[in-house]
Parts: C-alpha cells; structure tokens; sequence
C-alpha cells in the first residue's frame, strides 16, 4: 500500500517530499508507554488542535548572548517576599496564621526554593519550605514548569495547592523583570498575624514600666579578652626591719578590671621565690575597715515588699541600693606613670610600662608623655684596678694571675684553640718558612733558617739545618716559644704583643730577640693554608690583590701589555714564573709584597693536565665492587655479548654505559666515565671484554695502590716541593685586570 500511495499521492500532496513519521511510543521503566504527545504528525506536520513550544524564548535569536543559561545566569537569583495564609484548627485564640516567607528563583536552570524565616519561640518548623527543584504549574497544565515570566508583585502563586501571595521584590529582581519587559505591579503589604499581635501585647505587658538595671560585661569582655596593660612598678619597704626596695609587674587585665602582681626576684637575692605577690582580682582604693560577711557585698539591692522572709515573699529591685556597700576599685584610668596605688596597705609607684600600654593610653585617652621615673640611685663609678707592673719574674700571664685572687691559678690555655689547630693525621697546623739573617756579615748572609709556627698555641720555632764547609754547627736556633715584638717596654702593666700567624709572610722582616730575619720561601702547606684562610691572611686574598694591583695599573693599561708580550718570546701567552715576577715588581715598583706575587702566579699558573694510569682506575673501582660487594660478573658478560651482533668485542659507548647502569654497578659517574674513557678504541667503541676482566676482583685481583697526599716532613730544609709554580698563563690576568680586549 505504501507503494501505492507514493506512486499515485493525494492531491493535497502535490510537491511535498516529506512523508517520515515520528516516533510516538517507547519505553520507560520497562513499561511500554506513549512518549511522544507533542511530536509531529507525517512529515513534520502538526495533528489537529496540536500546538508546539516554542524552542525560543520571547525575544529574537540574535538578540543577547548565545552563552548557555548555566553560564550566562551563573549565580543569579530572583528574591521575592511573600505570605501565606495556614489555617489553625481546634485552638480558640487563632483561626489562621500569617506565615512570611522568601521566594528564590533561580535562573540558570528555573529551579525554585521557599525559605521561611524562623521566628524565636514560634514552635513552628521553620526554614526551607520548598527544596530547590523545578515545581510544575497547578493542573490542568502540570505538565508545564514554572518560568519568570509566571512571577510579578501583587500576584498569587500557587505550589502544590498553596497560594503564595507576593507583595516585594529586591532592586536586582525588579530591574531584571523591566529588561525583560514585564510591567512590575505596585508593592503590596502583608497582613499583621493576630495570634503574634495578641502574643506581643501580653509580652508588653509583662516588661515593667522601670527598666531593670542592665549590668553587660560580656561587650568588654569579648572587646579585650587577652588585652593586658604592663606597669613596672616599685615597692619602698626600707622603712622596715630588714626591708628593702623591691620591684614588680603589675598586670591589669581589660577583660574584666581585675589586677595581678608578680614580683621580679634577682638573683642571689636570698629571697624565696613565690610565683605570684598578688593574686588576679579587683583591687579596692580603700582597704575595707572589716570583714563583711558571704552576700552582703552585691552587685544589686532588693526591697521585701510584703510576705514572709524566704519562700513566698515578694521583693522589688532597689533603685536607691539602700544599705549596699559601696567600694571603689582601680580603674585603668588611675594607673599611670608616676603614680602611687595601694595595694591593701603597700605603697607602690608605677614607674614604667610596656609599649602595649602606651599605645592603649596614646589611643583611649590622649596621652603622649611616657617618660619613666628615675627611682634608682646613680651607680657609682666603678673604680679601675690597677695591676702593678711586670716583676720580669716568670711570664706575663703567670704574674698577671698573681694579682687577681689570693689564691693564684696557673694561666689557662686556650684549650679550644688548641684542640682545633692540634695536629690531625697529615694535617700539621705548622707553618714554615725558609728564612736568611739580614746582616752584613758574608758568612752568616749564607746561612738558611727553618722557621716553624705552630697555630696551636702561636708559638715559634727556629731551626738551622746542616750545611757542608759551611764551618757552622746547625741544629736549633731557638727554642720553641712566644716571641714578642720588638720595641716594646719590658716593665709595664699591659700585655705585651706577640708575633701572630698573619705577620709572617714571603718576603716579611721579623725580629726574633735581637735577630733580624727575611722570609724568601715557604713550603706548599703554607700557602695551601693560607689560601683556604684569606680571611686570616690578605697577603694570600686573591680578590684584595686583585683590587690592589687594579688601582696600581688603571693608568697605563697598553704599557702593561706590551711588557708581558715582550717578555714572551714564543707568543705562547705563557712565561716562567721567575719572568713573571720581574714583570711584576716593575710593574707594581715595589707595591706588591714577594707573597702577594706569589700568590697571583699560583692563581693563574698553568696547570699540565695529570694522565690518569688505568691500573689506578682499576684498582681504586675493584675496591669499591668489594665494598658493595658486586659480584655478577658473569651475566654482566653475557648482556655484553648478546648486545654485540656482530661478537666483534666491541659496543657503543652510550649502549655499554646503559648496560653498566641497568647491572646497578656500584660506581661514581665520574669514576666509571673515566674507566669507560680508558676501554675505548675506534669509533667510540668499548672493548667490554677488557672492561668486564679488569672490574672482576675475583678472578684477576689487582692490587691496592698506596696514594698519599702532602704531608708534614720533619726533615723539610727549604727544597722546592712538587707543586711549585713552574709558568704562568699571563692572558688570563690580562683579561680579568683590563677585561677582555685584543
């Protein structure tokens, strides 16, 4: 028939190209139902008497934004105010009841929510009438929601057959209804409810015509809880047998007015110590002329009106507070510096406070002067003890200690010091110089000195070592001790000066006891030393050096380069160090001590790079496979092998450093980038059989090596040692004096 019915249409058919019919029932709930009421007929065509929503709303699309409504009336809401009427049965005093509530629309999803707001005493569950949900039309249009466009003032609204009337709205409410064209009716006003009128007028009727007197603390209470005022404060008791003046912290607290005094205890005082002189509490101006008895002292009066005392008596509060007791109480205002506040028969002068107290003052009442009172005498001055003069009797600091008690100690080392800069294992704490006797004899112009200083208790050393024909016995020269500096007075009551670490330097001249002495050289633990302690030692600051030669050659930067270019034949931007220092003193004419030079040629000397032996390497990683241990040798082999395609014994480097992380091998970086570096060949391929027989400490042990770094020798006579200074890179000093030019 269908074929039919295409192939010949009905005349009122003609040129229609859609016959599609919509889908009308369906499933819900596994219950087979018609779903479709407001779907089209054939075609799209509407069925008689059917009217389809509209998919717009009232204004044209185009107009305003395209944004969802969940996003374009995100956090919007409509209030309105409104009432409804409850009918109250079986009670005689109400029929009905006026409840006030809010009604809240909200606009992105058109949900809906009636809250009432709750009413001290109403005995009435209060709150959230409505939950926010989309409530339905009342029937027959219950198939239909709520909109805005159902609500206005002066409009009765109905949810689940109850009329709400709607009497106001708030300003954001009335101005989005007039942008929607809604004309907004006159305000309305809700009716008064006669059972809270009657309840209002009885409770009027109960409150006196005289107020009660109202007494809040709560207010002060939470305005200055932990709000505490600090007085220092004096109490004179000399006037009593075996008084004296003491001192004390007055604390008053704002919270309630009440005070508390703690006293300051010195030490050595012989005075028990008491953790309060007074308790917290309100502190009476007059001390009470007796005791009062429990409840006389009130806060309120009252009157006995008539009736028996006690039960079924009648009592009227008493304005006038006949027979109360009256006491007045220290106040905040009261306390202030200088003034003299009893605390119960004790005289005590506030004579300073904290900054805490001064701001409240400064704010509360004005007060800008703070000046504390002087109570204390002036202490006298302290007379200085003079210390007779140096006997020449034993040392300084022996007689020095003589003079100190009655019972004289022996003079106490600096044992802290001398624990720190004590030999350590191959740390000595000795510096030593090679020196010469500044003299005109030509015998003794030959003569060399070691001199020794030793940092753990500054003492000095001198020893000369044997020479041949030399027709001079060497041996020690002088016994380690102190050496003073020269030119001091030997009697005198002051300490005498001593030679100190950073007094001796290459190229420094030092008296020893009569004995003039140059020091030309010094081992390589002294400057090693002193360049880890600038800070102790200028002489071997780099950065002062450097400061200092800036400021000596600014004038005459080209004339500096061309010296140091003609004094390097080769062009190599290298020279030796002795070139280097004749540079250097004519440079800086005399300027520059012999150490400072010495200092800036071991800075910027140059360096030849050390070749690392690979049995070294080898040994120093088998003692660490030991110390793990790491014994897998063997599968560490065969992950070589199967990555070797080829079994050529070769592998990349990066592949066989993968393999050696992925075994965990327990090795530093750098130790095993340098052991790599030794295995490789052509190309940047590892030899891994080579590898892997060298890191097996089981089957091919390779023995410790013996590596030792500087160490004290006893026997040191003024040689060169190893690490001296054998050229110097003279561009890089160009560079960072006068930066980087051609």
């Amino acid at each position: 028939m269908s074929h039919i019915c295409r192939s010949f249409p009905h005349f009122g058919q003609l040129g229609k190209e859609k016959f599609h019919k919509s889908q009308h029932f369906g499933y819900s709930n596994d219950v087979s139902m018609l779903l479709g009421e407001d779907k089209p007929g054939i075609g799209g065509e509407l069925l008689p008497g059917q009217k389809i929503k509209s998919k717009f709303s009232v204004f044209p699309r185009g107009v305003g934004s395209d944004a969802p409504s969940w996003v374009a009336f995100d956090k919007q809401v409509l209030s309105f105010e409104a009432y409804f009427e409850e009918e109250v049965h079986q009670r005689r005093e109400e029929v009905y009841r006026i409840r006030h509530c809010k009604i809240y629309f909200y606009l992105e999803d058109d949900t809906i929510q009636v809250v009432e707001p709750e009413i001290k005493n109403s005995g009435i569950p209060q709150g959230t009438i409505i939950r926010r949900h989309r409530i339905p039309l009342p029937p027959p249009n219950d198939d239909q929601f709520y909109t805005v466009d159902h609500f206005n003032i002066n409009k009765d609204i109905v949810f689940y057959s109850r009329i709400f009337k709607i009497v106001n709205c708030d300003e954001f409410t009335r101005n989005f209804l007039r942008k929607l064209g809604v004309r907004i009716n006159p305000p309305g006003s809700i009716p008064s409810d006669p059972y809270s009128t009657t309840r209002k007028q009885i409770e009027d009727n109960m409150k006196p015509l005289r107020p009660y007197e109202r007494m809040d603390t709560l207010k002060q209470f939470l305005d200055h809880d932990r709000h505490v005022l600090r007085f220092y404060c004096l109490w004179d008791d000399t006037i009593s047998p075996f008084g004296d003046s003491r001192e004390l912290i007055l604390h008053y607290f704002l919270a309630d007015d009440t005070v508390e005094i703690i006293e300051v205890i010195p030490p050595n005082s012989g005075r028990d110590s008491v953790p309060v002189f007074l308790h917290r509490g309100k502190l009476p101006k007059q001390i009470p002329t007796r005791m009062y008895n429990p409840g006389e002292i009130t806060s309120r009066t009252v009157l006995n009106v008539f009736g028996p005392m006690g039960h079924g008596g009648r009592y009227i509060l008493d304005n006038l507070k006949t027979g109360s007791v009256h006491q007045e109480f220290y106040k905040d205002s009261d306390l202030t510096i200088g003034a003299a506040i009893s605390v119960w028969g004790r005289n005590m002068i506030l004579y300073d406070c904290d900054e805490f107290t001064k701001n409240h003052y400064r704010t509360k009442y004005g007060i800008e002067d703070f000046t504390p009172v002087q109570y204390k005498t002036p202490q006298m001055l302290k007379i200085e003890k003079k210390i007779p003069p140096y006997n020449g009797f034993g040392s300084e600091e022996d007689s020095l200690c003589s003079c100190l008690g009655l019972l004289p100690k022996p003079p106490q080392r600096d044992f802290k010091k001398f624990m720190e800069k004590d030999r350590n294992g191959l740390d000595s704490n000795v510096l030593r110089f090679v020196a010469k006797l500044i003299t005109e004899n030509p015998i003794d112009k030959e003569r060399t000195f070691i001199i020794s200083y030793f940092l753990s208790d500054d003492t000095i050393a001198v020893f000369e070592p044997l020479q041949r024909n030399s027709g001079i016995i060497g041996g020690k020269f002088l016994e380690r001790c102190r050496v003073k500096k020269p030119g001091q007075e030997l009697f005198k009551t002051e300490m005498s000066e001593y030679f100190k670490a950073k007094d001796l330097f290459v190229g420094a001249r030092v008296n020893f006891n009569g004995h003039k002495f140059v020091l030309i050289d010094a081992d390589e633990y002294v400057f090693r030393y002193m360049e880890k302690n600038a800070y102790e030692f200028p002489m071997a600051d780099i950065a002062s050096i450097m400061s200092k030669l800036r400021n000596i050659v600014e004038s005459s930067p080209r004339e500096i380069k061309q010296h140091f270019v003609a004094n390097d034949p080769r062009n190599s931007n290298e020279m030796t160090y002795e070139a280097f220092r004749n540079v250097m003193v004519e440079i800086c004419d005399r300027k520059l001590t012999e150490h400072e030079i010495m200092t800036v040629g071991r800075h910027y000397s140059a360096q030849e790079k050390l070749e690392v032996d690979l049995g070294l390497l080898t040994a120093v990683a088998q003692e660490h496979l030991k110390k793990k241990p790491f014994e897998n040798f063997s599968k560490l082999y065969d992950a070589f092998v199967y990555n070797d395609r080829e079994r050529k014994g070769l592998l990349p480097l990066q592949e066989t450093r993968t393999i050696c992380k992925a075994f965990k091998i327990p090795l530093p970086d750098d130790l095993l980038n340098l052991i790599l570096e030794k295995h490789k060949e052509s190309d940047d391929q590892i030899n891994y059989v080579k590898l892997v027989s060298g890191l097996n400490w089981r089957e091919n042990p390779n023995p410790a090596w013996q590596t030792t770094p500087i160490k004290f020798d006893a026997d040191w006579s003024g040689q060169m040692t190893s690490s001296a200074v054998k050229t110097v890179n003279y561009l890089l000093l160009l560079k960072d004096l006068f930066g980087v030019q051609e």
